[in-house]
């Protein structure tokens, strides 16, 4: 979807413009420009403060006032106080809590999330998934979110399962991430 490799068959579409024929140069400038992305590992820099891998993509936007943006985005996922601290004197909650910063540092209208729960213990994953959740609306992002976790799935307005890399079906589930955030990631049946 983000055009890091080739469609063996079909086409990828971003703002209505197929994005399988672009350069790699296009591809990235594309990627920088619209989409954003976390990481199940975090694939923060290690010799950046968590600070300075949120304000990484701004800078490299040229976005007016990065400082500030990037200690808001800290703030908003509770690291306001932990900006000078490297990704190794951070825990892995943390670390991934800076990955979601970054990943909307520059307002990207795609977010792309893989498995971003994956590597946290329950309440640390649920509590990544509220924030991811609060970002995501608060932003106005489309989010595309690949999981194995059926409760995480839950918090989707729109699943789409996968098989071998086909479509094995889609579904609207009853409940949307618009309106029961708070009662799936809290376990609530549905």
């Amino acid at each position: 979807m983000a055009g890091l490799d080739r469609p063996s068959s079909g086409e990828v579409l971003i703002d209505g413009r197929p994005i399988h024929d672009l350069s790699e140069d296009a591809l990235a400038l594309l990627r920088r420009h619209k989409i954003g992305f976390v990481f199940q590992s975090f694939q923060l820099l290690t010799n950046l403060t968590a600070r300075e891998n949120v304000l990484l993509p701004m800078e490299l936007l040229g976005q007016p006032d990065p400082v500030r943006r990037a200690d808001e985005l800290l703030d908003a996922v509770g690291l306001g106080d932990r900006g000078h601290h490297y990704p190794s004197q951070l825990s892995g909650g943390e670390q991934q809590r800076v990955a979601l910063a970054r990943a909307f540092s520059s307002r990207p209208p795609i977010l792309l999330a893989d498995e971003p729960t994956g590597n946290l213990d329950g309440a640390t994953g649920r509590r990544i998934l509220e924030i991811l959740t609060e970002l995501r609306r608060r932003e106005g992002t489309t989010l595309v979110l690949v999981t194995h976790d059926q409760a995480v799935g839950a918090l989707a307005d729109r699943l789409i399962h996968l098989r071998d890399g086909r479509i094995e079906r889609e579904e609207i589930p009853e409940r949307s991430l618009a309106t029961s955030a708070a009662g799936a990631l809290a376990g609530e049946p549905r």
